[in-house]
């Protein structure tokens, strides 16, 4: 009389499906991360721990070199108002997000502070957290 069962159980274990799943996650992060570049330049930005909900409307940034950007496109520091009051032009309640290299003297910093205040702009500074 054969009392052993018919089914055995198999001791091995497929992987199969959990290396799929681990290769989309890779894909998945591999992908994302590359459209978190919200700044295209490489400044040093000086640390912060306060935290801004400002919404962008454009970015003005200051190099080392002190070197005047809209949005990433170098611009002259003699036209640089008009060019960002044609940029907020048509746009409720206009914001203006500077980011400047921490080596950058701060005349250059209140020079786009003016403009803003001038043209009744919000400017929020932009740190590093």
């Amino acid at each position: 009389m054969n009392l052993r069962g018919r089914n055995k159980v198999n001791p091995n274990f497929n992987m199969s499906s959990m290396t799929d799943i681990v290769f989309l996650l890779l894909i998945f992060f591999m992908l994302t991360s590359t459209l978190v570049s919200p700044n295209a330049l490489k400044l040093l930005l000086p640390n912060s721990k306060a935290k801004t909900l400002e919404k962008q409307t454009i970015s003005v940034s200051i190099d080392k070199d002190i070197k005047y950007y809209i949005d990433a496109e170098q611009v002259d520091v003699e036209n640089i108002e008009q060019l960002i009051m044609t940029a907020v032009r048509g746009t409720e309640e206009p914001a203006i997000i500077l980011h400047a290299d921490k080596s950058v003297d701060i005349e250059h910093v209140v020079k786009i502070m003016d403009i803003a205040y001038r043209n009744k702009y919000k400017i929020v500074l932009a740190t590093k957290p």
